[in-house]
């Protein structure tokens, strides 16, 4: 099993948790023939597995990424109801977020439910670094189905944490209209600089 390097995430979630960094270094190295900049990045085993699957396409790297974090959370299971992963916002298909929650939800038993919708199309938040243009962005971008999380403990899932912007929203929409009891997150990576 590879190695993972958990990092605590703090929002307004019960407890969070990225299972390692996204990257460990990035360097610049050039410019490609079309002008933009290219880097030399080092990432951790579970942050390179992730890099296959979502941008290689390497369904195979899935199962790694499962396996690890399966083996953190198995200790830690009976604290919630459900695994819920967060709507992704760009098209992959199938999207890296759902295959590794379906993987979890098989491995742990723990359900995993889709109760999430998006109200509007969303805006891809990776290059907005502004927080007031994200929060704008998130306002009432999702919709809960509060009769599969009334009442229950949520263990919200996403692939990468950034800002925490999606998820401190997803979190209180969760508490207010879904009437979760709690949420708390995972995340495969972090990056560095939250933002």
């Amino acid at each position: 099993m590879i190695a993972i390097n958990p990092q605590a995430l703090e929002g307004v979630w019960r407890s969070g948790i990225a299972l390692d960094f996204h990257t460990t270094s990035s360097t610049p190295s050039g410019y490609n023939e079309y002008g933009h900049m290219q880097f030399e990045t080092v990432r951790p085993a579970i942050a390179e597995l992730l890099y296959k699957l979502k941008y290689r396409h390497d369904a195979g790297a899935a199962q790694g990424i499962v396996e690890a974090a399966v083996s953190f959370l198995s200790p830690h299971l009976h604290k919630f109801d459900f695994i819920l992963p967060v709507p992704p916002s760009t098209i992959r298909n199938p999207p890296p977020v759902m295959t590794i929650a379906k993987g979890i939800s098989v491995s742990t038993g723990l359900p995993l439910l889709e109760c999430i919708t998006l109200t509007r199309s969303a805006t891809e938040l990776k290059g907005v670094t502004d927080p007031d243009k994200r929060k704008e962005l998130l306002n009432g971008l999702y919709a809960i189905n509060s009769e599969q999380t009334k009442g229950k403990r949520a263990l919200l899932f996403d692939d990468v944490f950034r800002s925490g912007s999606t998820m401190s929203a997803l979190t209180e929409e969760l508490m207010r209209t879904g009437q979760a009891v709690s949420v708390s997150i995972l995340t495969i990576t972090k990056t560095r600089n939250n933002r």
